[in-house]
């Protein structure tokens, strides 16, 4: 079994954890790892679920902390193994976020008597349908593993920033009817492609909203993602339909977010494939932590994990190295400085 080291440098570890490969759905090794190496620290109590590890101090402390992030990766493209160049940490999962989860695994060695408690989490298929997430999974089957966190850290890359709350996400399939009919008589049919051109205007003149929520401006956004329609080359389709992506502002429920982009589509058939909550910035119950990290907080665009902190009752940030527009790419990295800033900030502020 391949071992860590969590009191070598996170630099080092980084470069450990991301030539661990654990493409979603294929994290025992890397699990085993993490759970050998937590297991050895005598300050922490440590869980298995699945391939996901908790560990939790137990200090009697006024308050605990919850440090969380995932050990999948995307699939490879030609950048393993790691290498350190230019200040940087190359490498699948460098910046995505096995450097983050260098800086919580390095933390829960060197830092044995914190002043709150914390819970480490450390798990398996983020990546992939939410119905495998590790992080659910836990909270179904184990949920006192999360529970008395007053607020957590999620280790998304966040340019070693702050990025608060969440934008919900719904996904809808816009279906246009037809009438069938052969091409070579296509006036006997109706294209329900060409009709669905009226979905497509409307979404390209939809203007979507901005909306602020604790001095943060969360930037809706309605896109067609895909369009299907046809049976063959010589048949008028008699169905088209225009897959919807919604990213909605946490403002929204995911019932309101819903209504909202039925209103849109009338006369037509709106099929709700996905609906997903956003979360709430939280920033007058975290500002504490905000402040010690010493970073302007800003919008998260985008879905992350804080979703299921904010449906648990528990107000949680993204803060991590790394450039989130570099995830899932092949030339992601993590800065060696970001490493750096994260854990001396997060360690500080345990400490």
């Amino acid at each position: 079994m391949t071992r860590l080291d969590l009191f070598a440098d996170v630099v080092s570890l980084t470069r450990a954890l991301v030539d661990l490969p654990s493409e979603s759905g294929r994290e025992t090794e890397i699990a085993d790892a993490v759970h050998a190496a937590l297991r050895a620290l005598p300050h922490l109590t440590v869980d298995r679920v699945g391939n996901s590890v908790v560990a939790r101090t137990n200090l009697g402390r006024s308050e605990r902390a919850l440090i969380a992030g995932h050990l999948d990766t995307v699939p490879a493209a030609g950048n393993l193994p790691s290498r350190l160049a230019d200040g940087r940490v190359h490498g699948l999962g460098a910046c995505d976020m096995k450097g983050g989860v260098a800086v919580a695994l390095r933390l829960a060695a060197t830092v044995p008597a914190p002043v709150r408690d914390v819970t480490y989490v450390f798990y398996e298929c983020e990546e992939v349908e939410g119905d495998r997430n590790g992080l659910a999974r836990i909270g179904a089957e184990r949920p006192e593993l999360l529970a008395d966190a007053g607020l957590a850290i999620l280790m998304e890359p966040s340019d070693a920033g702050v990025e608060a709350g969440c934008q919900g996400i719904l996904t809808a399939d816009i279906v246009v009817k037809g009438a069938r009919a052969h091409t070579a008589r296509a006036w006997q049919g109706v294209n329900a492609a060409h009709r669905a051109g009226r979905v497509l205007w409307r979404l390209d003149e939809h203007r979507s909203q901005r909306v602020v929520v604790d001095g943060l401006e969360y930037r809706e956004g309605l896109s067609a993602v895909a369009v299907r329609a046809g049976v063959a080359g010589n048949v008028v389709p008699d169905e088209c339909v225009v897959t919807v992506n919604c990213r909605f502002a946490p403002t929204r429920s995911p019932k309101e977010a819903e209504a909202y982009v039925r209103s849109l589509f009338p006369g037509y058939e709106v099929r709700v494939t996905e609906v997903v909550a956003g979360a709430l910035p939280h920033l007058g119950r975290i500002g504490g932590l905000v402040s010690a990290l010493g970073a302007e907080p800003r919008p998260k665009l985008g879905w992350t994990d804080v979703a299921r902190f904010a449906a648990l009752g528990v107000p949680a940030l993204n803060y991590g190295p790394g450039d989130p527009s570099l995830a899932h790419t092949a030339g992601e990295y993590v800065p060696v400085e970001h490493l750096a800033r994260c854990e001396s900030r997060l360690s500080a502020w345990l400490s």
